[in-house]
C-alpha cells in the first residue's frame, strides 16, 4: 500500500489536515512530526529546524517591513497622491482609468512588494474611481485591478523573490533587477489589451487634467514617488542590504504620513501595525511549516530522486523550464503561491543548477508563474480579493480577466525562451551569471 512509506504517511496526513480546514503551515508541521515519530527520530528536531531556520534568515525581516510600508501608505494619503499623479498623466487617453490602474501598480510595486497589498489597498481606491457613474463595469474594474496587481511582486522589491532567495541562496539584489524588464513587459501588454477592450466596450475618455496643473500635481506626489528611488538606490548603491532597505521604506512611509502630510493619527498607525503583524504572522507560519517539512524532504532525498527521474528523460534546460512552468501553473490553480514556493520549488532547484540554468533567471520564471497563479481559476487568491472589494461576481471577473491572463502567459513564455531579457539589467550592474 502507498501508506506503507513514512513519507507517504506524511503527505497524506498533511493533505487530510488541510482538507479538514487546518492552516497549511500547521498541517505541514503536524505531518512532519508524525513522520519523525514513524521513523523513530527525536520529535524535537521539528522545533530545532523551525527555530534555526527562522533565526538564521536575516533576509526574512524584509517581509514584515515591506508589508508595514504598504499598510502605512494605504492608511495615509500617499496612495491618493500617487493615483492623482497617474491620472493626470495617462487618464486623458481612451480607457484612461484602466491605464492609471496599471501605472499605479508599477509605481506601488516599488514600495510594497505584495500583490495582495496592492489589490486590497490602492486597488480599492482605483476600483471605486472606475465604477463611479458606471464608467466601467464592476467586473472589468476588478479584472484589470487583479491583473495589474500581479505585476507588483515582479518589479522590485518583491516578497516572493525574498522567499526564493531564502530557498535558493540566490542574490536578492540581482533577483530584484531581473524582475524589472519582465514586469514592465507585462505592464505594457496589459495597457495594450486595456486600450483594445476600452474601444470595443466603449469605455469613456476622462476629462484631461489641464497641462498647467501637471507640475503642481507632480510636486505634491514627488515625496511619495521618491520612495522606490530611495529604496532601490540604497540597495544598488551598496548603502543598505535589502532588509535594511525595507526598514528604510517603512520608516520613510511613516515619516511622510506623520510629519509631511500629517494625515495619519495614532489609531491609524496602530491599525496599520496590527494588520501588517497579522499578515506577517500568516506568512511566518507558512515559512515555519515549510522549514520543518523541507527537513523531511531532505532526509528522504527527494530532490536527488527528482533529478534522477528527470535525467532519465534527457531534458535540455529549455525543456526542463517548460516542465516547471506547466507544473507550477497547474499547482497555482489549487494551491497558495507561498506554499508552492517554499515546498515545491526547492525540489526543482538542484536539477536546475545541474542543468546549468541561471538561478536569477530561474527565480524570475518561478515568481512569474506564481503570480499568474494568483489570477488563475479556480483558486486564484486575487480573484477572491477583488471580487470582495468590487462586490462583483466571480464568473464575470473570470471572463473579463481572460485576455489579461493570456498576455501574462505570453510574457512567461517570452522570458522562458529569452533569458537575456531577465539577465540583461543584472549583468549591466555587475552580475556575473
Amino acid at each position: 500500500m502507498i501508506t506503507d512509506s513514512p513519507f507517504s504517511i506524511c503527505i497524506v496526513s498533511i493533505v487530510l489536515l488541510a482538507l479538514l480546514g487546518l492552516p497549511i503551515g500547521y498541517s505541514m508541521i503536524a505531518g512532519s512530526v508524525l513522520y519523525l515519530f514513524v521513523v523513530d527520530q527525536d520529535l524535537a528536531i521539528a522545533a530545532e529546524q523551525l527555530l534555526q531556520g527562522l533565526r538564521g534568515s536575516f533576509v526574512l525581516l524584509a517581509i514584515p517591513l515591506f508589508i508595514l510600508s504598504a499598510e502605512l501608505m494605504n492608511v495615509g494619503s500617499l496612495s491618493n497622491r500617487l493615483l492623482g499623479f497617474c491620472n493626470a498623466w495617462v487618464g486623458r487617453f481612451r480607457g484612461g482609468l484602466g491605464h492609471v490602474n496599471v501605472i499605479q501598480s508599477v509605481i506601488f510595486a516599488g514600495m510594497s512588494g505584495s500583490a495582495v497589498a496592492d489589490a486590497a489597498g490602492v486597488g480599492r481606491l482605483i476600483i471605486s474611481m472606475m465604477v463611479r457613474e458606471n464608467r466601467y463595469t464592476k467586473s472589468y474594474a476588478a479584472a484589470i485591478t487583479a491583473a495589474s496587481a500581479v505585476v507588483g511582486p515582479i518589479i522590485p522589491p518583491s516578497i516572493p523573490m525574498v522567499l526564493f532567495a531564502l530557498v535558493s541562496d540566490a542574490s536578492i539584489g540581482y533577483l530584484f533587477l531581473g524582475g524589472a524588464v519582465p514586469g514592465l513587459l507585462m505592464a505594457s501588454l496589459l495597457m495594450v489589451i486595456n486600450n483594445f477592450a476600452s474601444r470595443r466596450q466603449g469605455f469613456p475618455v476622462e476629462d484631461p487634467v489641464p497641462l498647467r496643473a501637471l507640475p503642481g500635481i507632480t510636486v505634491r506626489a514627488f515625496p511619495a514617488l521618491m520612495m522606490p528611488v530611495i529604496l532601490l538606490g540604497g540597495i544598488y548603491g551598496g548603502i543598505t542590504t535589502p532588509t535594511e532597505a525595507a526598514a528604510v521604506a517603512a520608516a520613510y512611509a511613516f515619516l511622510l504620513s506623520i510629519l509631511l502630510y500629517r494625515d495619519v493619527n495614532a489609531k491609524q498607525v496602530y491599525h496599520a501595525v496590527l494588520t501588517s503583524a497579522r499578515s506577517s504572522a500568516s506568512i511566518g507560519l507558512l515559512i515555519g511549516g515549510a522549514l520543518v517539512f523541507n527537513y523531511v524532504v531532505t532526509i528522504e532525498n527527494i530532490p536527488t530522486s527528482v533529478r534522477q527521474l528527470i535525467s532519465g528523460y534527457e531534458l535540455e534546460p529549455l525543456g526542463f523550464l517548460l516542465l516547471v512552468n506547466v507544473t507550477l501553473l497547474v499547482l497555482g490553480c489549487v494551491l497558495e503561491g507561498i506554499t508552492i514556493l517554499l515546498v515545491v520549488v526547492p525540489i526543482f532547484i538542484p536539477t536546475a543548477s545541474a542543468l546549468g540554468i541561471d538561478m536569477v533567471h530561474f527565480g524570475v520564471v518561478v515568481v512569474v508563474n506564481l503570480m499568474v497563479g494568483l489570477i488563475t481559476p479556480p483558486y486564484g487568491l486575487l480573484l477572491f480579493v477583488v471580487s470582495n472589494v468590487a462586490r462583483a461576481g466571480l464568473l464575470p471577473i473570470m471572463r473579463d480577466i481572460l485576455p489579461f491572463l493570456l498576455s501574462m502567459l505570453a510574457s512567461l513564455l517570452i522570458i522562458t525562451f529569452f533569458p537575456d531579457l531577465v539577465l540583461w539589467l543584472p549583468r549591466m550592474l555587475g552580475y556575473a551569471g
